[in-house]
């Protein structure tokens, strides 16, 4: 409609600017002829009678030519101008462009024009003013997929795969992604749960079976992690266990900040989940002490080290402040993929990190594995994990696990 009334709009202001002189006669009145034609008599009078009274004219050579002069002006003012009574022949020219110009208008669109994909797009602009956005990130993530298909050890570009088809609710791609990271990064919380969340969805939000299972060696690691609460809470009352559901519920709401929107969706969920329970069943799960959530066997101490990076003042031009910053262990001989690995932005150096088990990639490649480690950080501008020319690295060779002091590395040269 707005394209009509916009064209309609146009065509007129056409109109308005070419018919007007085209409708005008264009002619000549006669009485302006008439009175050019006596004007210029009464001029030629005035000049014979000043040539009578100088005597450059005698009498009878003055009546000669005024009679002359009578006869003229009286021959003049007989004649009609054709201009006159000619009408302008713009004016059928002005009828036709005013039937022609619609009509031609409005075949070519209707050959060559689509009125319907017009409409279309506007409607489909307007019910989403996002489309745009979407398709570019739909791109976006569809290059990281090639690309991951070429660098496939790399753990964190199947992390931000995952979250991505997640964001798009392509849950069984966003699960095919976190098991690729989950494979390379072992029993870490975080990937744990984003791997275990991804599968429910996938399965249309059932939690048996992987689900649980990864949801429960999370919080068996923390305990109190806000994710691993909920999703086993929603484990164990899918499964009819509603004591134990409340009481993983119950430690959650008490995690949640008082009054926000979450929190009052679990007090409601905690509401119905007390209507199934038996009577007196709630008050015997209350009085019994708190019990862990699942038991992991004896094992060594984790192993951590601080680590103080910066960059060297003749480099912070050669780097952006968005570029990534990997700051990570290596074994001292052996394999190179990192022990633990903590990924930053430069525009947070200088900083201090802490590399502890909970970060490694591999469960069989992590720190307490070894008595020294060497340390490196890396400014990397493509944000890819792999070491590429032209990154900026520092490097402190070898360090000891048993030394608690901190340790500095300096990025001071640029990978070749």
């Amino acid at each position: 409609m707005l394209f009509l009334l916009i064209a309609s709009v146009m065509i007129l202001v056409a109109f308005l600017i070419v018919l007007p002189p085209l409708w005008r006669k264009h002619s000549v009145a006669a009485a302006d002829q008439d009175q050019r034609n006596i004007a210029i008599a009464r001029q030629r009078l005035a000049e014979l009678k000043e040539q009578l009274q100088a005597g450059a004219l005698t009498q009878a050579l003055y009546d000669e030519q005024l009679v002359e002069l009578e006869q003229a002006l009286s021959d003049d003012l007989d004649i009609e101008s054709h201009v006159n009574e000619a009408t302008s022949p713009g004016r059928w020219i002005a009828l036709v462009l005013v039937l022609a110009i619609p009509f031609v208008a409005g075949s070519l669109y209707w050959t060559l024009g689509n009125y319907q994909s017009l409409t279309q797009e506007n409607q489909t602009a307007a019910a989403n003013p996002a489309v745009p956005e979407l398709e570019k990130m739909k791109s976006m993530v569809a290059g990281l997929a090639e690309r991951l298909k070429k660098q496939p050890d790399d753990a964190m570009g199947w992390t931000m795969l995952g979250r991505s088809y997640k964001y798009l609710q392509q849950y069984p791609q966003a699960a095919e992604a976190f098991e690729h990271a989950y494979k390379l990064i072992g029993e870490q919380p975080e990937i744990m749960l984003l791997y275990a969340d991804a599968l429910a969805f996938s399965n249309n939000e059932q939690m048996a079976g992987k689900p649980t299972e990864l949801v429960f060696k999370a919080l068996a690691m923390e305990p109190n992690n806000v994710t691993g609460l909920w999703l086993g809470g929603m484990a164990k009352a899918q499964t009819g266990d509603f004591a134990a559901a409340m009481d993983l519920w119950t430690k959650l709401e008490a995690q949640l900040p008082p009054g926000s929107e979450a929190q009052q969706e679990i007090q409601g969920l905690l509401a119905k989940l007390a209507t199934q329970i038996p009577e007196g069943a709630a008050e015997q799960a209350e009085s019994k002490p708190e019990q862990p959530i699942a038991t992991l066997p004896p094992s060594s101490p984790i192993a951590s080290i601080n680590v103080q990076v910066s960059l060297a003042p003749e480099l912070q031009k050669s780097a952006s402040p968005n570029d990534t910053v990997f700051i990570y262990a290596q074994a001292l001989s052996g394999p190179k993929m990192p022990l633990a690995i903590v990924r930053k932005q430069v525009f947070e150096l200088p900083l201090t990190v802490s590399l502890t088990d909970a970060m490694a990639m591999m469960p069989t490649m992590k720190l307490s594995n070894f008595e020294q480690v060497k340390l490196l950080a890396r400014i990397s501008k493509s944000g890819d994990a792999m070491q590429q020319p032209g990154d900026l690295i520092g490097v402190v060779e070898q360090v000891a696990l048993n030394d608690k002091s901190p340790h500095k590395v300096i990025i001071n040269s640029q990978v070749k």
